[in-house]
Parts: C-alpha cells; sequence; structure tokens
C-alpha cells in the first residue's frame, strides 16, 4: 500500500463535518474499543446519550482524503431491546443513519457473536463484518473460513488482529468501499422463520407499507415488533420515524388477523418471540459449524461443560459465593502487609521531614499544616487504598479473562430482574463492597 493510501490521523476539534458516519457495533469484550482507539487515536470525544447514562465514544479520523465520523456503540449480547445499551445500540443502527455498521465479532467464539450480526442484518444492508481476535484463535487451533462467511451472509467480512494496526488496513478499504456504493452484495442474508410465521409477517408488512412510504427491510423489522407487541420499542418507532402504529386501525386489524391465524396454527403470542429468537440462534450455529474448523474438537465441548457447572442452578451460585469470598479475603488479608510496609516507610519519612522542619526553624503552625496535615492524610490514603485496589482489580482482571465474570452476570441476572436491573450490575457491587471493606 503507498503511503498516500495509509492512515492519516490529525489532532483537530472533535466537533466538525465528516463525510461518513460509521457505527461500531459487537459484543462485549471483543475489542471494539481497540479498533476504535487504534482509528481514532486521541481524536475522541467521550459524553453520554441523549436522555440516557451509558457512555458513549465519539472519535474522527482521515483516510484517503475522506474524513470519518466513528460511533462506538454499546457493547451488547442482543438489539432486542432488554437493557439500556441493547435500546441504544438499536436505535442507532436503526435510526442514527450511519453510512456502514462494523460488526466486530470474537473469532475464538463466532457462533454466539453471530446471533447479533443476524439482529442487524434484519434492519440494515450496509454492514462490515470484522472478525477480530485471529491471532487468538490460532492458539486455540480455531479456523475461520472468512470468503465462506462472506458468501453466506452477502456482506463484506474482514479478519483483523486489532492491536495490531497494520491489520486495519483491509477493513479500512472495505469501509470506504461499503460508504461510497462500491462493495456489497445484495440482497443480503435474510433469516427465513416459521413458514406460519412468514405469512404473518407479510400480512403485517403490507398493511404498513400500505400506510406508509417505507422500505421493505425496515418495514419487515417492524412487522416482527408490531407481532411481539413490545409497545417501548414501538413507541420508539413511532417516534423516531413519525408515524402509527399503535392504535392504527388497519395496522391493528392486521395484527388481530395475523395472531389468530398464528393461534389457529398453535403458535400463541407468548411463544412468538421464542420462536423468533431460537430461529435466530439456530441459523448462527449453522453458519458456526460451515465456516469454523477446529483443530480441538472438543474446545467447544469443555467449554459447554465448564458451563454446566459454573452456571447450573446447583452449582452456580455456591461456587461464584467461594469465588468472590476468596477473592475478598485475598484483597482484604493480603493488604495488610503491603500496607503496614508503607505505614511504616511513610512514617519514617515524616519523622524526618518533622526534624528538618526544626532544624530550619519552621514555624509550628506551617509544618503541622504541611507535615501532619496535608503529607499525613495523603499517604494514609495511599497506604490503605493502595494495596487493596492493586490486588483486587488484577484480580478481577484474570476472571474476566478467564471467561467467568460474565458467568456471574448470568448467575445473578434473574434476581437482578426483579429489581429492575441487570447481572452485570453484580460486578459493580462487588467493587462497591471492597471499597467499603476497605474504609
Amino acid at each position: 500500500m503507498s503511503k498516500k493510501e495509509k492512515l492519516s490521523i490529525e489532532k483537530k476539534e472533535t466537533k466538525r463535518k465528516s463525510n461518513y458516519t460509521i457505527a461500531l457495533a459487537g459484543n462485549p469484550n471483543v475489542g471494539k474499543s481497540t479498533i476504535f482507539n487504534n482509528l481514532t487515536g486521541m481524536n475522541q470525544h467521550t459524553g453520554n446519550w441523549t436522555g440516557k447514562t451509558v457512555a458513549n465514544a465519539t472519535g474522527y479520523f482521515e483516510y484517503r482524503g475522506e474524513t470519518y465520523k466513528l460511533v462506538d456503540i454499546p457493547g451488547t449480547y442482543s438489539i432486542m431491546s432488554h437493557s439500556e445499551e441493547e435500546e441504544i445500540a438499536r436505535n442507532y443502527i436503526c435510526f442514527g443513519n450511519p453510512d456502514a455498521t462494523i460488526v466486530v465479532v470474537d473469532a475464538t467464539s463466532l457462533e454466539r457473536n453471530l446471533n447479533l450480526v443476524l439482529q442487524i442484518t434484519e434492519i440494515t444492508d450496509n454492514i462490515i463484518v470484522c472478525v477480530n481476535l485471529l491471532d487468538e484463535a490460532k492458539k486455540k487451533k480455531i479456523e475461520v473460513h472468512l470468503e465462506e462467511l462472506s458468501n453466506i451472509l452477502k456482506v463484506p467480512v474482514v479478519g483483523v488482529t486489532a492491536r495490531k494496526k497494520k491489520t486495519l488496513n483491509n477493513l479500512l478499504k472495505v469501509m470506504r468501499s461499503v460508504c461510497e456504493g462500491k462493495e456489497g452484495i445484495n440482497p443480503i442474508y435474510q433469516i427465513h422463520y416459521d413458514e406460519k410465521i412468514e405469512k404473518a409477517i407479510e400480512q403485517i408488512q403490507e398493511s404498513i407499507m400500505e400506510q406508509y412510504k417505507i422500505e421493505e427491510k425496515l418495514a419487515r423489522w417492524i412487522s416482527i415488533k408490531v407481532l411481539d407487541g413490545e409497545k417501548r420499542i414501538l413507541k420508539e418507532i413511532e417516534k423516531q420515524l413519525n408515524i402509527q402504529l399503535i392504535n392504527h386501525s388497519k395496522i391493528d386489524n392486521a395484527r388481530r388477523e395475523a395472531l389468530e391465524t398464528l393461534g389457529e396454527k398453535g403458535i400463541y403470542q407468548e411463544e412468538f418471540k421464542e420462536r423468533i429468537v431460537s430461529t435466530i440462534v439456530k441459523d448462527a450455529e449453522k453458519i458456526g459449524k460451515k465456516v469454523c474448523q477446529f483443530g480441538n474438537k472438543d474446545y467447544a465441548n469443555r467449554d459447554r461443560k465448564i458451563d454446566k457447572i459454573l452456571t447450573s442452578k446447583k452449582y452456580g451460585i455456591p461456587i461464584m459465593i467461594v469465588f468472590l469470598l476468596l477473592i475478598f479475603w485475598i484483597t482484604i488479608v493480603g493488604a495488610n502487609y503491603p500496607s503496614q510496609f508503607l505505614f511504616s516507610v511513610f512514617g519514617n519519612i515524616q519523622e524526618k521531614l518533622i526534624e528538618f522542619a526544626t532544624y530550619i526553624h519552621c514555624p509550628e503552625w506551617l509544618s503541622n499544616m504541611l507535615i501532619l496535615g496535608v503529607y499525613q492524610t495523603l499517604t494514609w490514603v495511599i497506604s490503605v487504598m493502595l494495596p487493596p485496589m492493586a490486588i483486587f482489580f488484577p484480580l478481577f482482571t484474570i476472571l474476566e479473562d478467564l471467561g467467568y465474570l460474565p458467568r456471574i452476570a448470568f448467575n445473578m441476572d434473574g434476581f437482578f430482574k426483579k429489581a429492575c436491573c441487570s447481572g452485570k450490575q453484580m460486578i459493580t457491587m462487588c467493587m462497591g463492597v471492597t471499597k467499603w471493606e476497605i474504609f
């Protein structure tokens, strides 16, 4: 690649005009932030989504003379709107009108990540699948056939190792082609549900397209949401597209007829969403098996066996409690030794400072303020806070790298949902408990 074709990142103000807008989506911990940081460098802005507490990051970069705005969407496993992150991701992809959506997936767990990819294909055609962590996949003897994946999904697929900036050059080339309309195969992959469900979707879709000028793909996705009947999503669609779906006589009639038809076939509204989700999961499994080749065939089985134990109703919670108690014990007890050492070192330095202040005839009020006030307070905070933090956070990082933190969130999700929270907040609670124990 010539020098002119290489990525050019300049330090400019973040509030500026861009030629194209790119959405960066993906599951948590797939390397989205690494890609975002490598592309935007220091030229980024962090804030909150309007009316939300979830943080967002927006950055700018230049490539081949064009300015691109990169929007890092919150990491999510689904866009079926069960949490704030999922709602934001869905709304931005659907209504934010990005020129392209890069969906980052983990090469070591492609099957699970494809669930999100397939959900996004139902909303937009301008998709680029970025398969990250190819180096980790190689270590685990997993081979991903990128060309085969591209042929199945009918969208561009690019393999990268996000930590190596040079591997992002191909992603930039494809991104530019998609934005300019030069890349992409139409029609892209479409999920085919049960024949009965497909007929019900068509009934609603026809009714919506008769009433409003909406493109066929978006009308199909809206039809699924109308059948699902989640008012929160429907109200957001109404707000963003300035249309009426709830209490619209013709659409309500079409929905009623479609649900009656499904009911006659034994598919009731309560089961509708389960059928939709199970179809997406099965499609993801089929595609994963076609494009992934495992050198170690027992690799996935080993993970499933571990999952059965760590997330089981019988053993999941007790194992989690033992793990967390062990971490708390190591953090609290283990921190005593470095804390005592720091207290001793800072205490000796304090005595020397007092002697020095006396030697230079420093006023007592000034020496007390600086040494017994500022210095002593600062060193006490460091001695008390630094050791447990230096132990606790690396331990939690190890658990995250081992994949245990998502399992903790899964185990606690049911309990936290009763309080209208997410299981992921268990991790935040653990950190809060640790800080409380320290004090």
